[in-house]
């Protein structure tokens, strides 16, 4: 089926009045790309991102535009789309922008389908391969397989990929791990994977919960091998309290900087004679300040992995 892709130009001021009215009138999936509105969210979460992709934040620099797809063949869609337009150029005169629509022909898409060629197999390491749940061809390597479009942590990511370079060097064995910013359950599973007796894994978005769960299935792990729960460490006392009944061989944290530093005080109280903690998630103009906190806890760096931007740690207990 081809499809057309509608180009609306607009102004910040105007995108919220403007998608709005094109809801109301009918035209779904809308693509909202601006400047000011990606500024606003980076602002309002930042204690979550320490890295933004640089060539993400110049396709947006001076952009404020709302894209939305038609079937070729829906002229009726076409013309009342113009006909909106043209209605809300006489209501806002250019306070919403030129509203000029740009209409471009798409080729022929499995769309069902094209999304999974964004998701190849990812050999990590030299034993683990992230693969996405339709595939099985995992290179005679140990597969984590996952359902990729749900949430962060497919194996791409550099931070990622050396915490679990990291784990394949730890005998686990037998080992308990408790993973801390779980997101997708990557790591639980690969933890399960190279011989773990039991993952749990922590997330503060409930929707993580679930995801991880349905991940670790795929890969044929339920309780009590794996646990996933809700929360936050160092507000829920709870939770805190029904973690420290645990022993824990291995603890993970990819997160960012500034989470990992707000966890440091509480993390020695995961940590026993011979277990081993892994950070990462850590760039390196941030290292020294993580250094720093992790220091000031009674704990030790005692190795240091480092790819692109990114930097990992090996960490242990004072004893």
């Amino acid at each position: 089926m081809e499809y057309l892709e509608l180009t609306i130009s607009a102004v910040s001021r105007g995108i919220d009045t403007l998608s709005s009215n094109l809801t109301a009138g009918g035209f779904a999936d809308l693509v909202i790309e601006d400047q000011a509105e990606f500024e606003s969210f980076l602002d309002e979460n930042r204690a979550y991102w320490d890295y933004i992709d640089e060539k993400l934040q110049a396709q947006l620099e001076g952009l404020s535009q709302i894209k939305l797809y038609l079937e070729k063949e829906d002229t009726a869609g076409l013309s009342r789309l113009k006909s909106l337009l043209q209605s809300l150029k006489e209501q806002h005169g250019d306070s919403l922008g030129s509203l000029e629509l740009t209409v471009t022909s798409l080729a022929p898409v499995d769309w069902e389908e094209s999304w999974k060629d964004n998701y190849p197999p990812q050999p990590v390491g030299e034993k683990l391969i992230v693969l996405p749940y339709w595939r099985d061809d995992h290179q005679n390597r140990i597969p984590i397989i996952l359902d990729p479009g749900l949430t962060f942590g497919t194996g791409a990511h550099p931070s990622t990929q050396m915490v679990m370079e990291f784990m394949e060097e730890i005998d686990l064995q037998g080992k308990n791990c408790l993973d801390l910013g779980s997101g997708s359950g990557i790591l639980s599973i690969a933890a399960l994977r190279l011989g773990a007796k039991s993952a749990t894994g922590v997330d503060i978005d409930p929707k993580a919960e679930d995801i991880a769960r349905e991940n670790a299935a795929y890969n044929n792990f339920s309780a009590p091998e794996f646990t996933a729960l809700t929360g936050n460490v160092t507000a829920d006392k709870n939770l805190m309290s029904r973690l420290r009944k645990e022993h824990y061989d291995l603890v993970l944290a990819n997160i960012v900087a500034d989470v990992i530093i707000s966890l440091a005080p509480i993390l020695p109280q995961f940590l026993e004679e011979g277990s081993i903690l892994l950070l990462s998630g850590i760039l390196d103009t941030r290292l020294e300040d993580v250094r720093q906190a992790i220091e000031k806890a009674g704990l030790s760096i005692v190795a240091v992995k480092a790819k692109e931007d990114w930097r990992s740690l090996k960490v242990r207990k004072h004893l």
